[in-house]
């Protein structure tokens, strides 16, 4: 450890010792302008046989008990060290020098469990139910489904679980050591938030640690710390699952990525069904989320699709508008027919609107004929002239055919006015 770090560590130890009850606040919100403190901190909790190790623990204890938010957040920023620490020395079999990391983690767990008035917590915890609504769905968005939101309401599906009471520890044991630190974990997750990127950053190294440590992964991860396996337990693994997830959404990708499947490997090795689900759900969810590397600065968050609340209509829905569309591709269709049959070349059908409009229509429904002040479509000479021509050359047709084409076209001019001026209800005619 350096001289310069070792000096700003023993300024740190007598200048809260110093402070009077009053100026308590002001001087835990100004630890965070002391940007060479964590780092110097950091060294001291790495180095298990320094000097400045035993007062350090102490003091941030002292953080801890005097119940200030700041003091206490500062502590736990350092939680995942301290775990990792205490695991390695007890790997070592070297108990000695984890003493006084020991007493604190412990004095955390023993204020931690207890109210203000001294008795013990009992933590609740409310399981979703798919018939009310919260930030992952919406129950309008289930679809039909038989057990619906009225019925499942009115069965009160609510589970509540409870957590605790929890018994005080003096020291720790092969029996409750997982029991503690899967407890402080679950405090530390809860100031997530407030978490500065060193100590995520040290959360994703203590996952991936704990998990490969005498595995063959170790060797792929090149890391030559203890070779010694680690005992974990299944409730250990999701509380880690959980802060790597928090790590994964706010800047730390390459570090949470490599933890999550570490620890996906251990659960899988020791048949974890609990950090198997949580773990391969937040798997599956990084594949359709953007994470962002750079997201070290501005609000903390994880990540969360929401399901839209806005009515959507189905592109297949029956409207007016699809059925008149439909109608008229059918009108185009039906003429399409009628120009390409030989024997009804040069004859115009009459054709019957549904809608009671005169006048030929796109697709759009805009018209194209004009039509007169009654409704009436115009049967101009022109429009007479283009609609009986045939064709121009003289030496197409015999003078047989052309009388009979011309007989033809009138008896369906006079069929077609007559229908116009004697049956409105029925339609006006088209061309």
């Amino acid at each position: 450890m350096l001289a310069m770090d070792q000096g700003v560590v023993e300024e740190w130890l007598s200048e809260f010792k110093t402070l009077p009850d009053s100026a308590i606040s002001t001087y835990a919100a100004s630890l965070k302008d002391k940007g060479s403190l964590i780092p110097a901190l950091y060294k001291v909790i790495r180095e298990n046989y320094s000097d400045l190790l035993e007062p350090v623990c102490h003091q941030l204890f002292e953080f801890y008990r005097s119940g200030v938010p700041q003091l206490q957040r500062f502590t736990l920023q350092f939680l995942p060290e301290l775990l990792w620490s205490l695991l390695s020395v007890s790997a070592a079999r070297d108990p000695h020098t984890s003493g006084c990391i020991e007493a604190l983690l412990l004095g955390i767990y023993n204020l931690e469990i207890v109210d203000k008035d001294g008795q013990s917590k009992i933590l609740s915890f409310t399981i979703p139910s798919l018939s009310k609504p919260t930030v992952y769905h919406e129950p309008s968005a289930i679809g039909s489904m038989a057990l619906t939101e009225g019925a499942l309401a009115d069965h009160g599906l609510r589970r509540v679980v409870y957590s605790g009471p929890h018994l005080q520890r003096e020291n720790f044991t092969a029996q409750n050591r997982f029991e503690v630190l899967t407890f402080l974990l679950l405090c530390y997750n809860a100031a997530l938030s407030y978490m500065t990127p060193t100590s995520l950053q040290s959360l994703c190294q203590l996952s991936s640690r704990v998990s490969i440590c005498g595995y063959p992964r170790q060797q792929m991860r090149r890391y030559k710390g203890i070779s010694t396996r680690l005992t974990v337990t299944s409730e250990f693994l999701v509380q880690l699952i959980t802060g790597i997830h928090y790590a994964l959404s706010n800047g730390e990708v390459d570090l949470g990525s490599k933890a999550l499947d570490d620890v996906l490997y251990r659960a899988q090795l020791e048949l974890f069904p609990e950090a198997l689900l949580v773990g391969n759900a937040i798997k599956s969810s990084l594949h359709s989320a953007a994470l962002k590397s750079n997201n070290k600065e501005g609000a903390r968050s994880i990540q969360v699709e929401i399901t839209p609340t806005a009515s959507r209509i189905s592109r297949n829905a029956v409207t007016s508008l699809s059925i008149r569309g439909h109608r008229w591709k059918r009108h185009e269709t039906q003429e399409v027919s009628v120009d390409g049959d030989p024997a009804l070349v040069g004859v115009a059908v009459p054709e019957i609107s549904v809608t009671g409009a005169g006048g030929e229509r796109m697709a759009n429904g805009d018209s194209l004929r004009p039509r007169a002040a009654d409704g009436r479509a115009y049967l101009d000479g022109d429009a007479m002239a283009a609609s009986s021509e045939v064709s121009t050359d003289p030496r197409s047709h015999d003078s047989g055919g052309r009388s009979q084409e011309v007989r033809r076209q009138k008896s369906v001019r006079r069929m077609v006015e007559n229908e116009g001026s004697g049956s409105a209800s029925a339609g006006r005619s088209q061309y």
